[in-house]
């Protein structure tokens, strides 16, 4: 693959003196007319310009995105003058109300090194909204910690966002309460952690329990509490049921048309992928030639169905998408000219308020295979590459249905 040409340096500007900016004025590019403000002979502009096509060239943008581009680059670089940035609050609402590209021209400015990005960044302003009407004292404790679950600590990795969320939005309607009684964390006894694990049921209350649990843990750890009210509060974990096969007619269902749906869905029914690993999928991790694809980061065959999709895709993809420089294999008409992932929402939409959803396929292949191969835990690990519990899981619920059918056929 060709490397893309370095941008190009900026002309060097003479000037006898400098005079130093006491205060920088927030500028209003919606007013720009292009006739009387633009100014293409500004050495950033040119140089900003190329920078643009030799990005846009990597990844792949068409000729009315490189277009769109430029136009936005004139509004915000006619009057620029070395030294100073752009703010993502000031060229924001000119390009949106113009219907310019904002990200795709804040990327080629922070090549650059022009680019401010003073938006509050997006953790800040959920936690407001999450802690709205929390006292500061219990504020603060909770903050820190949903910050160390999001960017780890000395002694802890970083949790996922989709985990971090999940605790906070558990422990949410409890912090509420308590905060029409309490100030600070130090006050919550141990009755209010019983009471609050029995304010729900189910699945619920250990969900509870741990997240409860984690917070008083991080904040006696930092010194924001004197004593743990959680400690030997127990609540006995929720034994999974025996997992149930899907019906041939729910499957026949999911059967789609379209080749992106049809490759999304031979890789959750086949290979047991889960919705992030396919849309993270790259065009590196299949080998048409030595038959081979890798899920989840586990090599597996390549089976003639999935195989069968992988090149309706590709050759949909080709055409569709020629100068694209994604690596993913799955890819969107936004992402086509970017280089990330496609949506959660995009891919699962293949099997939406469908019976055989994604996660559903999933576990039926998982279960086919442990009902196949006589419930082998050790068997079900080595091909999909799933931890051990969750093996055994898989092992248990086909050794239940197994007995199932044949105390029914001895009957």
């Amino acid at each position: 693959m060709l490397k893309p040409s370095p941008f190009p340096e900026p002309p060097r500007l003479i000037t006898t003196s400098t005079q130093l900016t006491l205060f920088t004025a927030p500028r209003d590019f919606r007013r720009f007319d292009r006739e009387l403000h633009a100014d293409l002979a500004n050495p950033w502009l040119v140089r900003a310009r190329q920078a643009a096509r030799v990005l846009g060239e990597a990844r792949g943008w068409s000729r009315w995105i490189t277009s769109d581009v430029n136009r936005a680059l004139v509004i915000v670089l006619s009057g620029f003058r070395e030294g100073e940035s752009i703010r993502y609050s000031e060229f924001f609402p000119a390009l949106r109300v113009r219907g310019l590209p904002v990200v795709r021209t804040a990327d080629v400015l922070d090549h650059l090194g022009l680019f401010t990005d003073d938006r509050a960044p997006a953790v800040d302003r959920w936690l407001e909204r999450k802690l709205d009407g929390v006292p500061p004292g219990i504020h603060r404790a909770v903050e820190a910690w949903i910050r160390t679950l999001l960017d780890g600590g000395p002694r802890s990795e970083p949790r996922s966002r989709h985990t971090t969320c999940a605790y906070l939005g558990e422990i949410q309607p409890v912090l509420l309460e308590w905060s029409s009684r309490y100030d600070h964390l130090r006050e919550v006894t141990w009755e209010d952690i019983i009471a609050a694990r029995d304010a729900v049921t189910g699945k619920q209350r250990e969900s509870r329990i741990v997240a409860l649990r984690s917070l008083f843990r991080h904040a006696k750890t930092n010194g924001q509490i004197f004593r743990n009210p959680t400690i030997r509060i127990r609540v006995p974990r929720q034994t999974g049921g025996v997992l149930q096969a899907l019906d041939q007619a729910d499957i026949d269902e999911a059967i789609a048309t379209t080749p992106d749906i049809r490759l999304i869905v031979a890789l959750a029914a086949v290979h047991a992928a889960r919705p992030k690993m396919i849309r993270t999928m790259q065009l590196d991790d299949v080998d048409l030639g030595n038959r081979r694809i890798t899920v989840g980061g586990h090599v597996r065959p390549l089976d003639d169905l999935t195989r069968s999709a992988v090149l309706a895709w590709l050759d949909h993809r080709r055409n569709r998408w020629p100068n694209t420089a994604n690596p993913h294999m799955l890819i969107t008409q936004k992402t086509a000219v970017e280089l990330g992932p496609a949506g959660k929402l995009w891919t699962t939409r293949a099997t939406r308020n469908l019976t055989a959803t994604l996660e559903r396929l999933r576990v039926d292949r998982q279960l086919e295979e442990a009902l196949t191969h006589g419930a082998d835990p050790l068997h079900l690990a080595l091909v999909f590459g799933i931890d051990e519990k969750t093996a055994i899981r898989y092992a248990d619920s086909a050794r239940a249905l197994l007995g199932g059918s044949a105390e029914q056929a001895s009957q």
